[in-house]
């Protein structure tokens, strides 16, 4: 059944198509295919309702929030976007399928006769120099009617009165929510394609109708990718019909499942890489980790989503502010969307000052969109580093454990030469210090150090594409059987508590593109040579570069030492605009790395082909070690 219903969906929303020759998915194409539709050159930035007030939402509530964003200065900062969650929804007016919010919650929507509209309420957050969010779901009814302990604030009316999520209704939705309502943005939900199965109770109880499920949270085999990709394209397609400006956002919110974390950057602005995040020290970890080491899979205009910040509440309130403080930073440098979940009417200072901190607002904002990289990996303690527009350095020391440690931070960790000095400003005390080589810094429990770096460059005349993760985009990354990723952390405090049996291992890209390092962990290495910067990537891939003005790219290639595949080779070619540059030899495990250069001057697109025998990709893990863009 769930076979026949992702059938159905691909000829329901796919384009119409004729049989041709397959296409071979590692042929360059001379284009760019990440997402970059919508508005989201830079992470977008605002405030969401749920965490605050989940479904009991009303114009007073948002409105005050909105206003409290305006006169604090944090509109002025970059918080631009007042985003419903669910709860805001009545009913589908049948038998027509309009969509009607909850009037009574929403008084300004009266002034539309019959009909209530959200358009007055859109209009006064236009009038305010803001943006406005809406929320649906991929089925057809949304989390909350399959969670909440009651109906109070659910929709209302019969079974199909009650569906309001967008199954069935993609284009008469988004035309009614941007070219009718009058929003910016949208986030989509995917429980109704999980929760309301036959002989799920909420069914069998007849107050909704079934949906065999599609998606499975847990269980990567029981989903139906192409289905769900289906649905989105719809959903794009629909919102650039009512949107010829272009001036919308699309937020893909199936916490990870689906192998999104893969494909989410090819079709949605933000796509959330885990569960929702809650309160608790430990589900920042989880949350956290599911995104940390994806910064290949963001880049202008699609952001990899660890959920909203919970700070206002919990281990981040202002009791907190140690751990407020290392919610802010490291969201910042994932890239992450900073979308405030707190009821900001009520909001202490000290948590207004840490929304409002330009220097660190600045390094979500950076205009290269790189995601940080992981420069120090352990179970305690980790350094991100990410390379700014200007070639300046951000550097996060993050402390997730109860000891205090004394860190050493090397220049090396920056990809900073180790003879020149260092100028490390603090983004919390703006207290100016400066090394050669090393430094010590002692780091407090629960504490993420933040620093702005000013040095040398480790490689003159050229970056790393590790360092510039933002203009890499691996559109194959030969990942063919998705595996559970064992390094994300697993905690007691998520939304489910100590019900039913654990949290187990997630699907989070395990085996994907990874910089700096082996899909799978490990550091770099051919033949007993190690590298120190590179890309690591499965075999049969082929990664998408963005050049403005290097004059040459160099990398040395080879099968990394981790593969358990001894027997089949890889051969690697670069292409620029399409056509071939060079490639490599056949290469086996333990064969000696590469060289390869080639100039680029010009090439407007630079891709990274990894071609093996078409064996077990996982088996074959190749390095592109010191993979650079030169200047000259």
């Amino acid at each position: 059944m769930g076979k026949r219903l992702g059938a159905w969906l691909i000829m329901a929303f796919a384009a119409p198509s004729f049989a041709a020759a397959p296409i071979d998915p590692l042929a360059p194409t001379g284009r760019w295919s990440g997402y970059t539709a919508g508005r989201a050159a830079t992470p977008p930035m605002g405030w969401n309702s749920w965490n605050a007030f989940q479904t009991d939402i009303d114009e007073d509530k948002i409105l005050g929030s909105a206003q409290r964003i305006v006169d604090t200065g944090l509109a002025a900062k970059g918080y631009r976007y007042i985003n419903l969650d669910d709860g805001w929804a009545l009913k589908r007016r049948q038998p027509d399928g309009h969509m009607m919010m909850r009037g009574d919650k929403f008084p300004s929507s009266r002034a539309g006769g019959d009909t209530p509209t959200f358009k007055p309420f859109t209009d006064k957050l236009h009038a305010m120099g803001l943006k406005a969010g809406i929320y649906s779901d991929l089925g057809r009814n949304t989390c909350s009617e399959a969670y909440n302990a009651t109906d109070t604030d659910l929709p209302k009316g019969n079974v199909l009165e009650r569906e309001v999520g967008l199954y069935g209704h993609i284009d008469q939705d988004i035309a009614v929510y941007f070219a009718e309502w009058g929003f910016d943005y949208i986030k989509v939900d995917g429980c109704g394609l999980r929760d309301y199965g036959p002989n799920s109770p909420r069914v069998t109880s007849g107050k909704f109708r079934a949906l065999t499920p599609i998606m499975d949270s847990s269980e990567v085999t029981r989903t139906d990718i192409p289905a769900i990709q289906a649905m989105f394209r719809q959903i794009n397609a629909a919102l650039v019909r009512n949107n010829p400006d272009g001036d919308y956002l699309l937020s893909l919110c199936i916490w990870g499942a689906a192998n999104v974390r893969a494909w989410g950057k090819d079709y949605g602005a933000v796509s959330r890489t885990s569960d929702d995040i809650s309160p608790a020290w430990g589900r920042l970890l989880v949350n956290y980790d599911s995104a940390v080491t994806r910064s290949l899979y963001a880049h202008p205009g699609s952001w990899n989503d660890p959920d909203m910040l919970y700070i206002g509440a919990g281990d981040f309130d202002a009791d907190h502010l140690t751990e407020a403080r290392s919610h802010f930073v490291l969201w910042a440098m994932l890239n992450a969307p900073l979308m405030i979940g707190a009821d900001l009417r009520k909001t202490p200072q000290a948590l207004m000052d840490i929304f409002g901190n330009a220097d660190i607002i600045a390094l979500d904002q950076d205009p290269a969109g790189n995601q940080a990289v992981l420069a120090y990996d352990s179970s305690d303690v980790h350094i991100l580093v990410k390379t700014l527009a200007s070639g300046d350095k951000a550097v996060a020391i993050f402390n997730r454990g109860s000891g205090a440690y004394d860190v050493d931070l090397h220049a090396t960790h920056l990809t900073f030469s180790e003879s020149a000095p260092i100028e490390l400003t603090d983004l919390w005390s703006k207290r100016q210090t400066n090394f050669t080589g090393k430094t010590r810094l002692h780091i407090a429990p629960r504490e993420t150090l933040i620093f702005r770096a000013h040095g040398t460059r480790a490689l003159q005349g050229g970056y790393y594409l590790s360092e510039q993760p933002g203009s890499v985009n691996p559109a194959v990354d030969g990942v063919v059987q998705p595996a559970v990723d064992p390094t994300i952390f697993r905690t007691a405090a998520g939304w489910a508590g100590t019900n039913g049996a654990g949290d187990r291992p997630t699907y989070a890209g395990w085996g994907g593109a990874r910089a700096d390092s082996t899909p799978y962990g490990q550091l770099l290495q051919v033949a007993g040579t190690r590298y120190a910067a590179g890309i690591g990537i499965l075999a049969n891939s082929r990664l998408e570069v963005r050049n403005r003005d290097a004059q040459r790219f160099t990398a040395t290639v080879g099968v990394d030492d981790s593969a358990t595949d001894k027997t089949h080779a890889v051969t690697f070619a670069v292409y620029g605009d399409g056509k071939l540059l060079g490639t490599s030899p056949a290469l086996k495990w333990g064969m000696a790395a590469r060289p390869l250069s080639v100039p680029v001057a010009g090439v407007k697109l630079i891709e990274l082909v990894a071609r093996g025998p078409g064996a077990d990709n996982q088996r074959l893990p190749v390095s592109w070690g010191e993979a650079a863009l030169m200047e000259r």
